[in-house]
């Protein structure tokens, strides 16, 4: 089964089209999301949302946002003007949802801005507090049984 999730931010809105007989709606927009590296560029995705999903892309998607993104991943040829075939990804979505709703997970920005402190690191959770009823005295270390007399040390 092809699912894919991403994290990206819609770095141009989406745009709305229709099928030939003016019946399904068709949203795309361009998105970008880390690469793979420290020092490689963003990396750019074309994502389209098909009927429902395409009206709520336009309604709620903005420039500038991030969105957990999941649908299926394909590739397209693409003939270019140059004479030779270019193979572009691109995500049919199945549902999206904005990073900062009820119950997701706050993310630091992609870029984070000249001379910003870094944000702080998580505070280590106290230690469990040891129950009343636990064995203070230390358990009596356990030794090995060794193989048995018919044991062969060829690795194989």
């Amino acid at each position: 089964m092809n699912s894919f999730v991403l994290l990206a931010e819609v770095i141009q809105a989406p745009q709305m089209r229709y099928t030939q007989d003016n019946q399904t709606a068709i949203a795309e927009m361009l998105v970008q999301f880390p690469g793979a590296r420290d020092n490689d560029p963003p990396s750019q995705l074309k994502v389209t949302g098909w009927g429902n999903l395409a009206q709520r892309l336009q309604d709620q998607c903005q420039v500038g946002q991030q969105y957990v993104l999941e649908g299926r991943l394909q590739m397209n040829l693409v003939q270019r003007p140059e004479g030779f075939k270019e193979k572009l990804a691109e995500l049919r979505l199945s549902r999206f949802s904005p990073l900062g709703d009820a119950g997701s997970v706050p993310v630091q920005s992609f870029a984070p801005a000249a001379g910003a402190p870094s944000p702080a690191a998580p505070t280590p959770a106290a230690p469990a507090a040891t129950p009343a009823y636990a064995n203070p005295t230390p358990a009596a270390p356990v030794t090995p049984t060794p193989p048995p007399a018919t044991y062969d040390d060829i690795p194989f």
